[in-house]
């Protein structure tokens, strides 16, 4: 019960944080006409703000975040390692690079065409990040350590093919800082059934990854069929990693966080977990994209610099803790 009513106020919490996204921007709007200007739209300017720009960038926001969220939650325990997250171990690197080579090299130009590179490129850089962290034995500081050495690879690849297309390296600035703006409904309606299926497949499997957080052993004596679920897994990881750094850049940390803080608070029930961190992960986002308009009028800090500052510490407290290094 306590759990139903603390993830009550999470989703409580998402609302709000919704109402000020919706709200609150680079341009100055009474809170009076936005909840007028929502239920009769005039065709004002501030209507269009509002209708076309805020509320597609506020559903943006909880569907990339609660993606983000669920990717990083099923990495760590498919892996049992605190320290990953789609962002650290290269899957949004990869996502990037295939969509990069894509725009380049094959001219794709539209989101529902790239947005298959993202899922290969997700996919590729997952194989890879597991083989070298794996050989000779894993721990969470090896797999660590080769998906920022895959991700370094992968970004100097990116950027000597936007540095040869100016039209690409436009494009390109404004997108790896992980934004939100710029996308329309078109673009979410186009990435939604590929979250919505990602989504499903990563709360049907907290049962098994409980399972699976007690041994590979155990969770053969449980019934788990543990090849299965890794590829449900992964293919989890894969739809809303591939889907999220389509339309939003490659935003890091969000996975990260917000697992460890549901953690602390509920402990390490999956079953429990996913809900909880597909609710909380969007408040970290929007609040970072709420924070990032109000703070640099008329401009705006990209919501993945924002996370950045809020992560990259959490990071580093983690990777410092003795125990964590000794496992």
């Amino acid at each position: 019960m306590r759990r139903a009513i603390g993830l009550t106020a999470a989703l409580g919490v998402l609302a709000f944080l919704c109402v000020l996204s919706i709200w609150l921007g680079s341009k100055e709007i009474s809170f009076g006409s936005v909840w007028q200007l929502l239920w009769h739209e005039d065709g004002s300017a501030d209507a269009v703000i509002i209708h076309s720009v805020r509320i597609p960038r506020t559903v943006l926001a909880v569907l990339v975040g609660a993606a983000l969220g669920l990717a990083g939650t099923v990495m760590q325990a498919l892996t049992r390692n605190p320290l990953a997250d789609p962002g650290l171990l290269g899957i949004s690197a990869g996502a990037a690079f295939a969509i990069v080579f894509s725009i380049t090299v094959l001219g794709v130009s539209s989101l529902y065409g790239y947005i298959w590179f993202a899922f290969a490129g997700a996919m590729a850089a997952t194989a890879v990040v597991y083989f070298l962290g794996t050989r000779g034995g894993s721990s969470p500081v090896k797999l660590a350590l080769a998906g920022v050495a895959v991700t370094a690879l992968l970004s100097s690849f990116t950027s000597a093919m936007v540095l040869a297309d100016p039209v690409a390296l436009n494009r390109y600035r404004f997108w790896s800082a992980g934004s939100l703006s710029g996308q329309d409904t078109g673009a979410i309606l186009r990435i939604l059934p590929f979250l919505v299926v990602g989504a499903v497949l990563a709360l049907a499997s907290g049962p098994a990854l409980n399972s699976l957080a007690l041994g590979d052993d155990v969770a053969i004596a449980l019934g788990r069929r543990l090849g299965a679920l890794r590829l449900r897994g992964a293919l989890a990881i894969t739809l809303l990693t591939g889907a999220a750094v389509a339309v939003a850049g490659p935003i890091v940390f969000v996975g990260l966080v917000i697992p460890h803080a549901v953690r602390f608070v509920i402990g390490p029930d999956h079953r429990w977990l996913l809900p909880y961190t597909a609710v909380l992960a969007p408040c970290l986002l929007l609040a970072a994209d709420i924070l990032g308009r109000v703070m640099a009028r008329p401009g705006e800090v990209r919501a993945g610099v924002i996370v950045a500052f809020v992560g990259a510490p959490f990071f580093i407290y983690l990777v410092r803790r003795r125990r964590l290094v000794a496992s």
